[in-house]
């Protein structure tokens, strides 16, 4: 049962996005997207700077003799986001692949785990930033807030930052190991002794101020890059958006996808934000629809590519783990 879970998340998901743009003149909007043309394939691919500035982010977090390259870290940050995109896991399989590619890469299993989880816990609190410049922007547009919700929905995930950041920082994994290792008399030492290197390795990346800070700016500028493809594909349809409503409307965007990490793609939702953000400024329903339908074309140009590129690496982990069992 638990395995239809995902697929029946993105059925609905799927059927909702339908209702929503079923609801609008779908003649105006393919005349939108069919004007936007090759502008759309470049407001896909103007995704890119975005992934290369998360990669940055992230190598800070390496030691410099564990660190790949920047393209090859912008390659795992891309297989990161299309798994978490396109898949149905929940946005964890992202984490799980990109960390498998970090070992293969040769950063050790300590220093992979501990960056990627920094990474993430900065990520949370950078996105809040941006959520904040975001609901600025609105407010600048003139767009009539309900601040309560609002605000409610920042503390909640400021708290859940802050508590997922203090709980690495309090070396919990190591704790939880050493508790399950007396329970079962012992047989867990191994696990707890590689948690416990993760701890520290975790402590340690804290206490690099300097790494941490850039690691956040790096990422808060990645989340502002995001929203050039919006602002590409708007000027590819005619829209009149500009640059700061652009933000905003990534900004909004990204943060219901996040809230929204159990639905697959965040079908359904990322459409009914465009739409109702696209209310709040001024812009016509078939417009914000259009935007919305051209965010789905970046999954498809960026993200479906990106799942093959997956596949072609977990292949070439796979024979060198097979060479390396018979060379021995």
């Amino acid at each position: 049962m638990k395995r239809l879970v995902g697929p029946l998340l993105a059925l609905a998901g799927l059927a909702l996005a339908a209702l929503l743009l079923a609801q609008q003149d779908l003649g105006e909007v393919a005349g939108l997207l069919r004007a936007g043309g090759a502008g759309l394939v470049l407001a896909a691919l103007a995704h890119v700077p975005s992934m290369a500035l998360n990669a940055q982010a992230w190598r800070l977090l390496l030691p410099r003799r564990a660190r790949p390259s920047l393209p090859m870290m912008t390659a795992i940050v891309w297989i990161r986001e299309s798994v978490n995109g396109l898949l149905p896991v929940a946005r964890l399989g992202g984490e799980v692949a990109s960390y498998r590619l970090l070992r293969a890469e040769g950063a050790s299993a300590a220093q992979a785990v501990a960056s990627l989880m920094l990474d993430v816990a900065l990520s949370m609190l950078s996105q809040l930033a941006f959520a904040l410049l975001g609901l600025a922007l609105l407010a600048a547009a003139g767009a009539s807030l309900g601040w309560g919700g609002l605000l409610l929905a920042i503390g909640s995930g400021l708290a859940l930052a802050a508590g997922f950041a203090s709980a690495q920082r309090a070396g919990l994994l190591g704790r939880a190991a050493a508790a399950l290792n007396r329970v079962a008399a012992g047989r867990f030492g191994a696990l707890q002794s590689h948690s416990a290197r993760m701890d520290r390795m975790t402590r340690r990346l804290w206490r690099a101020r300097r790494a941490v800070l850039l690691c956040f700016v790096w990422q808060l500028v990645g989340w502002m890059a995001g929203a050039l493809g919006i602002w590409v594909a708007a000027r590819a349809i005619g829209a009149p958006l500009g640059v700061g409503e652009a933000l905003a409307i990534e900004a909004m965007v990204q943060a219901i996808a996040s809230a929204a990490f159990l639905m697959p793609g965040a079908l359904g939702l990322q459409e009914a934000g465009f739409l109702g953000l696209g209310m709040l400024l001024g812009l016509d329903p078939e417009v914000a629809a259009a935007l919305a339908v051209s965010r789905r074309l970046r999954d498809l140009i960026v993200f479906l590519p990106g799942l093959l590129f997956w596949v072609r690496a977990e292949r070439r982990i796979a024979l060198g783990a097979t060479a390396a069992v018979t060379s021995r």
